[in-house]
């Protein structure tokens, strides 16, 4: 027997339907595809802005759902007011401050929270050997281009040919520089110059962070006819389902035509030499990327010169950059046991 059911309680559950939170619109990932849920706290620590000066301004950078990650549930706490911008470039996307005469010039704190579910990123290689394209699309090759810390000709030129001569697939080209940068770097934070993603400190000095690792990745890769992108973020510990996080992470992406971009984390595999071939081509779950590019030009624009890169928060007083802002990040995984198995 068919039951009725009446109209109050089809419009009770239409009502509780709409009352509900949204879930977060699933990434373009199968149920599979490892994966890692957490809470992600990032605390900015303001002082007063200093005596005699007329405004501060400050772009705190945010994370964004993308085809590797889902961020929701995005908060801002702060007592000064902000706005939301994306620059047009790469498409990254700030909080905004400006802190004038008239705002209160007492120290304050702008404390970031959000969840995101963070999968892994992974690309079928292809086989045989192409050549290299002619041209790419615009959005694509403006990747072939330098940057102020990463050049394309000079030493890193002469390396790049040296490297990959005779070799016409794009990627046995990127798979050459890898290698190279793997082989020749050693992972550290002794003396100064590191940290800075300046490829040719990296190509003489032979070590440094993960800037100095996909920076000269990236030099050579363009200076060989491969396309090559810098994204930054944070990394998640493996062994931690929670705690403070030190500080941030960076990798790097390639171009293949017919394949479209291709995963790499060099400095990740020289620390992890058992995962040596499969950071070529993949990401683990274990990080959350905040923005991509280098020599930014944010939005609103900065009065003083590009931004490096943006993963801290950037600030200028009366036109300068200003360096005294503090910050802490931390985390929360959301769900331990699957987190724990994405680390594997």
């Amino acid at each position: 027997m068919r039951r009725s059911v009446s109209s109050l309680a089809i419009l009770a559950a239409i009502l509780f339907a709409l009352s509900a939170p949204a879930a977060p619109r699933a990434a373009s990932n199968s149920k599979l595809t490892p994966s890692r849920s957490f809470e992600f706290t990032y605390v900015v620590h303001v002082p007063a802005l200093p005596a005699g000066s007329r405004a501060m301004r400050i772009w705190l950078p945010l994370p964004q759902t993308d085809a590797h990650q889902q961020i929701y549930d995005l908060k801002i706490t702060t007592r000064v007011p902000y706005q939301i911008y994306s620059e047009s470039q790469y498409g990254n996307r700030t909080a905004y401050f400006r802190i004038g005469a008239a705002h209160d010039r007492e120290p304050f704190d702008i404390k970031l929270t959000f969840h995101a579910r963070r999968y892994e990123y992974k690309v079928a290689l292809p086989t045989g050997d192409p050549s290299s394209p002619n041209s790419f699309p615009p959005d694509v090759a403006r990747y072939l281009e330098p940057d102020r810390l990463v050049p394309i000709n000079g030493v890193i030129g002469d390396l790049s040919r040296e490297q990959t001569a005779g070799i016409t697939d794009p990627l046995a080209k990127a798979r050459k520089i890898y290698e190279y940068v793997i082989r020749t770097m050693h992972y550290d934070h002794d003396g100064t110059g590191w940290g800075h993603g300046d490829a040719i400190f990296a190509c003489s000095a032979h070590h440094g962070n993960c800037t100095d690792f996909h920076s000269l990745f990236i030099g050579m890769a363009r200076a060989a006819g491969v396309p090559a992108r810098f994204e930054i973020g944070f990394p998640l510990p493996l062994d931690q389902t929670e705690g403070k996080i030190s500080g941030y992470h960076c990798w790097a992406e390639f171009y293949i035509q017919g394949t479209g971009w291709v995963p790499i984390d060099a400095s990740e595999a020289w620390q992890m030499p058992a995962k040596h071939d499969y950071f070529f081509g993949a990401l683990d779950a274990n990080r959350v990327r905040f923005s991509r590019g280098r020599d930014l030009t944010l939005n609103p624009p900065q009065a003083s010169e590009a931004v490096n890169f943006l993963v801290y928060p950037y600030a200028e007083v009366d036109g300068k950059p200003f360096t005294d802002l503090g910050h802490d990040f931390s985390f929360r995984d959301l769900n331990p046991i699957g987190s724990q198995a994405a680390a594997k």
